[in-house]
């Protein structure tokens, strides 16, 4: 049988593809089918049990054994569900206290924002938009939807503030912005690891919850959905496309 999926001599797109995260939650869903094997769980031995002690087919002891335990797989089950629910759950704690992570770093690079952008405006006459920028990301806190856009227009500030060290070279002399600076790389890069982090829980969750039987029923029950991994910006996917020396 050839393969499939054929690198050599199969038809290969030469104007290359662009991938994008789709912005869309998919809700849980389950069928007929899924209800119909709990249904059997609870009912098909002691139906077995029932007829064979009709019909005299097994042993009466056999037969009274398949009528009381015959209930024995449904309420397996019922516990397998209670666990997996209560690792959804748990799943779904940790993707919060991953974004909350997220959170934390663009927060800290928001507070040395603030620090550098006070010693570089005493020295030149930096753009008041920078000044207001930093002021409305003061904060740190951003919901999910506007956690890339918040990181992005943090990244854009420092970006301006690099072009301005580099006008003025004296400012480069000055410790606190050379420290500045550096914290910055710093966390701009624990912000890259929390985020993928973040896409690695992202993932899991939206795996587990398909995950039939248990954790699909149980999730469709709740009215799970899958949740939307971060994703890099227009003006980002944009940039990285541009030449840069």
């Amino acid at each position: 049988m050839a393969n499939e999926l054929d690198e050599v001599t199969g038809p290969v797109d030469q104007a290359g593809r662009d991938v994008n995260v789709i912005n869309k939650q998919i809700p849980v869903q389950i069928g007929t089918g899924s209800l119909l094997f709990e249904i059997a769980l609870w009912t098909v031995i002691p139906l077995i049990g029932a007829v064979a002690l009709l019909t005299d087919a097994l042993p009466r002891n056999y037969s009274l054994g398949l009528l009381v335990l015959g209930a024995l797989p449904g309420v397996v089950f019922q516990f397998m569900k209670v666990f997996a629910l209560a690792n959804l759950r748990k799943l779904q704690q940790k993707i919060q206290a991953d974004a909350s992570q997220i959170d934390n770093y663009l927060e800290q690079r928001v507070v040395v924002l603030n620090n550098v952008v006070g010693l570089v405006a005493k020295a030149i006459d930096l753009d008041k938009d920078v000044m207001k920028s930093v002021a409305a990301y003061r904060s740190g806190h951003h919901a999910d939807a506007e956690r890339n856009q918040a990181s992005q227009k943090i990244d854009g500030i420092f970006s301006r503030i690099n072009l301005a060290c580099e006008a003025y070279p004296e400012l480069k002399a000055q410790a606190v912005i050379a420290d500045a600076m550096r914290q910055n790389s710093y966390l701009q890069k624990e912000v890259t690891a929390a985020r993928t982090l973040y896409n690695d829980t992202v993932g899991m969750w939206n795996q587990d919850i398909f995950a039939w039987p248990t954790r699909q029923i149980v999730a469709a029950r709740a009215g799970y959905t899958t949740r939307i991994p971060f994703t890099a910006s227009a003006e980002t996917k944009a940039a990285a496309r541009s030449v840069f020396f």
